[in-house]
């Protein structure tokens, strides 16, 4: 049985190890993350959580929605079993009804075919290797740029949370970012949990771009990239996911580099030997089934 937990009911313990155990388990499901991105989420269980499917929530001009917060690239449902189409399809068709608008992101184990769904692309390295061995699998231009000497740039491991906001704001953006986008990045920097990490690169005394990025037991998310347009090209942005990747090598995590659609940047990713990963965008106006 599927029943619908409003946010002040939910067992927030019973529903963080459902996220931590399930084979399909998300950074961006977790109670905690939960919170600093939205204002307030519910949840649809199965069981005794034994599946659950988060759901952030608004009321706006007097109508309830369902909306995918920012820095939150997939939700949906997760379980420790294999989730069959016709179970995504029950969790999905009970949404309460009072929910008339919905945009969600259904995760990479939630495939389901229907006309109210469309396939998106995300980019996955696996981690299983040495940096050497993985640097194999990056494309010619790629190998060549990440031989080049990057000695005068210094990474920052333990980065200032003020260096980065300062960049990411006052950088170039090709996209528009939500209303509360920069209050949802400040509540994930402002975390103490271990799991939200910033990384800087300094070339002598100026920040030139930086990494707020992600971890838990199974992926490296590449959350917020941040670098000065100069600094691109001078091949910022490969020198610091390979540092991303030696950090990690060997570990058999996956560098999860977050998309793209966007043709340039599925090129960069792709770049490197990232592997495609398809995940789900479900949409419904007023009423609807999938």
């Amino acid at each position: 049985m599927i029943q619908y937990v409003p946010h002040h009911l939910i067992d927030r313990e019973r529903y963080d190890q459902c996220i931590s155990q399930a084979k399909n388990g998300l950074i961006y499901a977790f109670s905690w993350f939960l919170d600093c991105v939205t204002e307030k989420w519910d949840v649809m269980i199965s069981g005794s959580y034994d599946a659950v499917m988060p759901l952030p929530r608004r009321r706006k001009y007097g109508i309830d929605y369902i909306y995918t917060p920012s820095w939150t690239q997939q939700l949906g449902i997760f379980s420790k079993e294999v989730i069959p189409e016709e179970f995504i399809r029950q969790f999905i068709n009970q949404i309460p009804g009072k929910f008339v608008l919905v945009d969600y992101r259904l995760n990479a184990e939630n495939a389901i075919k229907a006309r109210s769904v469309v396939e998106r692309d995300n980019y996955i390295l696996p981690l299983t290797a040495d940096f050497d061995t993985i640097c194999k699998g990056f494309n010619t231009n790629r190998q060549r740029i990440s031989k080049q000497n990057f000695g005068e740039l210094r990474l920052e491991k333990k980065g200032h949370s003020s260096d980065f906001l300062r960049l990411y704001k006052d950088g170039y953006k090709n996209y528009s970012l939500p209303e509360d986008a920069m209050e949802k990045m400040k509540n994930l920097l402002s975390l103490n949990n271990g799991k939200i990490k910033v990384w800087n690169v300094f070339k002598e005394d100026e920040c030139l771009g930086g990494l707020l990025w992600t971890k838990d037991s199974r992926r490296i998310t590449y959350l917020i990239p941040a670098v000065k347009e100069k600094a691109k090209k001078e091949h910022l942005p490969t020198f610091l996911i390979n540092e991303l990747i030696r950090e990690y090598q060997n570990s058999g995590k996956i560098l999860d580099f977050e998309g793209s659609m966007i043709p340039g940047v599925a090129q960069f990713y792709g770049s490197f030997g990232a592997q495609v990963e398809t995940y789900y965008f479900y949409q419904k106006r007023l009423i609807g089934h999938v």
